[in-house]
């Protein structure tokens, strides 16, 4: 008898980094213009010469205007990250759902992986503040989060279950893996590596598939390519 799947522990959620919600048109306006000056700052500087009087100035508003948003850079660092995450989710979204598009997991994986690849080329700041802010990779929480908004944005399409904890994990470890794999893409080339990039895909497809085949398969994709065959399935 097999042990029971035992959840992914997820880590306590941060609170919002916002100390004032914007009710008014014209403070989400001045929020939107201080986030991009924020992700202009970053792409210039870094993030450790980021200071909120740098952003204020880039965005042409008074400091005090940055902190009845933000108490510190950091948590205008994360704000960003979160925009971008639901930047990440609609362009994902509008892909998918576009006229014609294939209803297929493995059309949709190649979805994810490509929308971040552009935005890691052309949105200002994602290299240095994607869906998280610089912190030791024990404390980060980003992919956890990444993989439950992948998930419950792809569970109405492909049929999944969000409350399935081992396909929850199965999603936080295809993120894991596929950060990984896309962080040395863009180690090896400023664009990023073309072929370490189609070999996450193949790799995020083989993993994938003993959860998700029956969801949405693509009947045009050679098995060999589909999904891994499990061991010993290719003799005989």
């Amino acid at each position: 008898m097999q042990p029971t799947p035992q959840p992914a522990p997820r880590p306590a959620p941060h609170s919002a980094p916002l100390r004032r919600v914007p009710v008014q048109q014209r403070s989400a306006d001045r929020l939107a213009r201080i986030l991009d000056a924020c992700a202009e700052v970053l792409e210039e500087t870094g993030y450790d010469e980021l200071s909120t009087r740098a952003v204020a100035g880039r965005a042409e508003v008074p400091i005090g205007s940055v902190y009845r948003f933000f108490p510190n850079k950091r948590a205008m660092a994360e704000a960003l990250a979160r925009r971008n995450l639901d930047a990440y989710a609609d362009r994902i979204t509008a892909r998918l759902t576009a006229p014609d598009e294939p209803v297929a997991w493995r059309h949709a994986m190649d979805v994810v992986v490509d929308e971040y690849l552009a935005m890691k080329r052309t949105v200002p700041g994602f290299a240095l503040v994607e869906f998280t802010v610089p912190a030791p990779r024990e404390s980060r929480q980003a992919n956890y989060v990444v993989a439950d908004r992948l998930l419950t944005l792809l569970a109405g399409r492909l049929g999944l279950d969000t409350a399935d904890e081992r396909l929850r994990t199965a999603f936080l470890v295809g993120v894991e893996t596929a950060d990984a794999l896309l962080q040395l893409a863009f180690r090896a080339d400023p664009a990023g590596d073309a072929a370490i990039v189609a070999e996450t895909k193949v790799l995020l497809r083989a993993y994938l598939a003993r959860y998700l085949d029956g969801s949405g398969p693509d009947p045009d994709v050679p098995s060999t390519v589909a999904g891994a065959e499990a061991p010993g399935e290719a003799e005989g």
